[in-house]
């Protein structure tokens, strides 16, 4: 746009069938800015996102000759990129497009009911991406060649469906699991739900495909070390784990187990049966080849002597190898919560009180009793109790439904009355049957004389016989009952594994509140993570059963190939960038960058935009301002701020909440989605990460006319390294200007504890209230500084 043409600027303004109608009025907001300078079009829509109303934009993008666009209306997370493809459909660069969120942001937190206020807010908000559009600036993606690899993590039967589906399009994959074979736990069921089809015929044919499948490398007994690297190009170190059995050459004939001497407890039957130190987990086995114990072998060396094949090597001390890869997917599965927790019930108390999981190698024909299921002094079960919800769906110990314990409890429940004549009681909350043919499983298990009790049970203790005695209460009896039982089986809460956590961190991978991976979007994009070229399957995201885990696998494996579907990736250009002319080569930048992406070429800083992730820590340092941000320029974030306090009444307090735009301003929308009411005197301004905020834009902030400022930062890392130690600084700062420091807070908020934001903000803005509106002389102070 040349300097003497005015921008033509078209409002969109979205009811969101209600979702926002209800709460602000949005004919009310429309005949307000459609009197704005520059506004040539202003118009509502009860679903912008629907195609008519799209197409309506399209034409008034095309007849109007609009320049630049603003659409109020849902979270960008969910519909950034469909207005972003309006634009360019209308032949306008997509980054000339303002995204503002009014529903979770201003509807969802202040309703349900109409309000004057939300309505405000709203129009305050609008108006902040108004000033921002005046100079905003046309970009174009940037592309590199990328390594068309992939790596899954994980081997059970979501990393293996990923795996194949993958590798019969062609792409190379690397299928990772940190236990000598394949297969997770998937492997150690009999049977699964609710057709009751063998599960090792199900999973064994596709555990075998996977050495079969030349696409396929499998990394089995493997850990990933370290992850580095952009999307499209992550370098991740693997370490081989010590085998100390060649899986070339072992010929699987298991001399080297029976010559060994050392025996400890099985995990692969739970614990129930032991194995030797020289070992291999299951018949089926894959790769089809012995491993040793390290941690429990004595290296007395019989089994190499007696090894046909010579491939043992007791010196292994395993290896080191580097992938690069252009998308991860993780399939890292889920492990039991622990029983020994809960207390009540017995568990490692008294043998006879078994998981769930145990109760699946007992009646498993290659299991520790060969199918029979007996009690822990080998005597015959005859009645057995299974107990629901052991741990789950309780505020101590675990708060969310596992959806599959009710389902595979009745697969258990049939097979043990109707094939080997057992009776069997089970303690439920409630049967949560929600699958094709679920239900009907539930009528085979009442018709086959399976006994339900509906209530949660108190204890499990042992009488005088020897007996369990299970005391619940009925609660469609209103009886408090004691029954009987040879054997008590607990159905206790999937959880995460214990490694999740600590592999999260090094790829800076969010997890959710309930220490899963938190997905994009639970709707629209149920297995993208939300770091760019890493997706998720399966029970790493939430707890699945087996049907739900497959389609998210092949799920994942579509979206990984849909990104890496050429030779070349493409990155945001929504990075930081030097001002050439500004730059006197001072070195800062380099030294602060957390990923290298900065380097000095004659004499001035360059960036490299596919290192660069993105957070901005380098602008606020640089001591001749000659690093920006694309998209987040000062000058729009300075419009932004102006805009959002633009319209204050006298006495009003207002409070600016700058957050970050990946973790951080995700957990704000969860606020929204809960209903969770906050003061409308908030305005979150979502930024790149907090690393780019500086004293400066605090400043501006007081100079427009905020009286109080948060910061909330949502990843781990920037908290850290970055925004923590400058926001004390800032603090310091302040003061000396006369501007007291408590008007300012920063907060850490990742995304599990979310919910504290809205506590944040209830007392930040009671602070604020008792301080006051900033007085105009500190806000004189304020602009003087900037």
């Amino acid at each position: 746009m040349a300097e003497d043409e005015f921008p033509r600027i078209g409002i969109f303004v979205c009811e969101c069938g209600g979702n926002i109608g209800d709460v602000v009025d949005v004919k009310a907001i429309v005949n307000i800015v459609k009197n704005w300078d520059n506004v040539v079009v202003a118009k509502h829509h009860k679903y912008l996102c629907s195609k008519p109303a799209q197409e309506i934009m399209i034409n008034a993008i095309k007849k109007r000759n609009l320049d630049r666009v603003l659409v109020a209306s849902c979270t960008p997370r969910m519909h950034l990129a469909t207005f972003q493809s309006v634009l360019e459909r209308a032949d306008l660069n997509p980054y000339m497009l303002e995204f503002i969120n009014i529903r979770e942001h201003c509807s969802w937190a202040h309703g349900p009911q109409p309000s004057e206020e939300a309505t405000r807010k709203a129009i305050s908000l609008i108006r902040g991406s108004y000033e921002r559009s005046l100079v905003l600036e046309p970009l174009e993606t940037i592309s590199e060649k990328c390594s068309r690899e992939i790596l899954v993590i994980g081997g059970g039967i979501a990393g293996i469906t990923a795996a194949l589906e993958l590798g019969y399009l062609g792409y190379n994959v690397h299928l990772l699991d940190r236990k000598p074979s394949i297969g997770g736990n998937m492997a150690k069921l009999t049977k699964v739900f609710p057709t009751l089809d063998c599960a090792q015929c199900i999973l064994t044919p596709r555990m075998a495909e996977v050495g079969r499948n030349p696409n396929v490398n499998l990394l089995s007994y493997a850990e990933v070390q370290d992850v580095s690297g952009r999307p499209g190009n992550y370098n991740v170190k693997v370490f081989m784990k010590p085998r100390g059995v060649d899986i070339e050459t072992c010929k699987s004939c298991g001399v080297c187990t029976t010559v060994c001497p050392v025996t400890v407890p099985d995990e692969f039957n739970e614990g129930l049966s032991q194995r030797k130190a020289a070992y291999i987990e299951f018949s089926q086995a894959v790769p089809s080849a012995y491993v040793i114990d390290f941690d429990a072998c004595t290296k007395c060396e019989i089994c190499v002597q007696k090894c046909p094949s010579k491939t043992i090597n007791l010196d292994d001390e395993g290896k080191t190898i580097t992938l690069n890869v252009g998308a991860i997917i993780m399939a890292t599965g889920y492990e039991l919560y622990e029983a020994q927790k809960l207390e009540n019930y017995g568990y490692g108390v008294y043998d006879d009180v078994i998981t769930m999981m145990q109760l699946e190698r007992i009646t498993s024909a290659s299991g520790p009793t060969g199918g029979y299921v007996k009690k822990a002094n080998g005597r015959d079960v005859k009645k057995i109790a299974i107990l629901l919800c052991a741990g789950s769906r309780d505020k101590n110990y675990i708060v969310y439904c596992s959806r599959i314990c009710c389902m595979y409890a009745l697969k258990q429940a049939f097979v043990l009355k109707k094939m080997l004549g057992i009776d069997v009681y089970v303690y439920y909350t409630d049967i949560r049957a929600t699958g094709k043919g679920y239900e009907e499983l539930y009528w085979r298990n009442q018709e086959a004389g399976v006994i339900f009790i509906r209530g949660k049970v108190a204890e499990v203790w042992k009488n005088n016989d020897g007996k369990l005695t299970v005391t619940a209460e009925d609660t469609l009896m209103g009886d408090v009952t004691d029954e009987s039982f040879d054997l008590v089986a607990l159905a206790t809460p999937m959880v995460p594994p214990a490694t999740l956590k600590e592999l999260a961190d090094k790829m800076n991978l969010p997890l959710g509140e309930d220490r899963f991976i938190q997905e994009k979007h639970p709707k629209l994009d149920p297995v993208d993570s939300l770091v760019t070229g890493v997706f998720a399957c399966g029970c790493a995201l939430s707890p699945k059963d087996v049907r739900d885990t497959v389609s998210d696998a092949l799920g994942a494996a579509a979206k990984a190939s849909l990104f890496l579907k050429s030779e070349y990736i493409s990155t945001s250009p929504e990075k930081a960038y030097v001002i050439p002319e500004l730059c006197n080569g001072s070195k800062v930048c380099i030294n602060t960058c957390p990923v290298n992406a900065i380097t000095l070429e004659n004499g001035k800083a360059k960036i490299d935009p596919f290192s660069c992730i993105g957070c901005g820590a380098c602008i606020p340092v640089c001591p001749n301002e000659a690093i920006d941000f694309k998209n987040s320029t000062i000058n729009q974030m300075k419009g932004h701020m102006k805009g959002v306090l633009m319209d204050k009444d006298a006495g009003e307090v207002r409070i600016i909440a700058f957050v970050d735009k990946s973790v951080g301003y995700t957990g704000m929308d969860f606020l929204g989605l809960d209903r969770i009411n906050y003061p409308e005197s908030v305005r979150i301004i979502p930024v790149p990460s907090t690393a780019i905020i500086g004293l400066k834009h605090i400043l501006y902030s007081f100079a427009f006319g905020a009286d109080g400022v948060l910061v909330i930062e949502g990843q781990q890392d920037i908290d850290e390294k970055f925004t923590k130690k400058r926001m004390i600084e800032m603090g310091r700062s302040l003061k000396e200007f006369g501007i007291k420091s408590m008007r300012v807070r920063y907060s850490y908020v990742p995304l599990p504890v979310y919910k504290k934001a809205a506590d944040l903000f209830t007392r930040f803005t009671e602070r604020i209230k008792k301080f006051g509106p900033l007085p105009e002389e500190k806000r004189k102070v304020a602009e003087q500084q900037v």
